[in-house]
């Protein structure tokens, strides 16, 4: 059957953490400092950045692939085992997200009053929207592998070709 293995997904994110070292060194380490210079990003940094990215997402899918179906899929019906651990964080999680919404409004009244004169409320929502969105995949997730029976169907291969 089909082996869902996480020698890949680790090798990728074990490299796509080496290529941020290596665009962050590079980026860093410098023996002369030009004066008056800033600092910034060179075309390879970004593009070393811009591939490590792409590693380390490969990475996440393929090791929150395995957590959620398994190593091996096996045809036939799975019922999830019953605990009330992913219930309570469920509970929390939604809590969580409650609350974070209410913040997110609260920025967005901030933002809006101009007496304050925050001058990065953009980056604030943002890091809060962000984290809205990543308790929203937990629960999905937590929802989908603790909730959901699974059914894997296998069929015979209706195809003409010898092999």
């Amino acid at each position: 059957m089909y082996r869902n293995d996480t020698v890949v997904p680790y090798f990728a994110l074990v490299f796509s953490a080496a290529l941020f070292l290596m665009a962050y060194l590079n980026d860093r380490m410098r023996v002369v400092h030009e004066a008056g210079v800033v600092p910034h990003l060179t075309v390879g940094n970004i593009g070393l950045m811009a591939f490590a990215m792409v590693l380390f997402i490969y990475g996440f899918i393929g090791l929150l692939s395995n957590w959620l179906e398994g190593s091996e899929l096996r045809p036939g019906k799975h019922e999830p085992e019953p605990s009330s651990l992913p219930m309570v964080a469920g509970v929390v999680l939604s809590l969580l997200l409650v609350m974070l919404s209410g913040f997110f409004v609260r920025t967005l009244v901030f933002a809006n009053n101009p007496e304050i004169g925050y001058y990065n409320a953009t980056t604030l929502q943002a890091g809060v929207f962000a984290s809205m969105m990543l308790i929203l995949a937990l629960l999905i997730a937590i929802y989908k592998k603790y909730f959901v029976p699974e059914e894997v169907l296998a069929e015979d291969e209706k195809s003409d070709f010898p092999w």
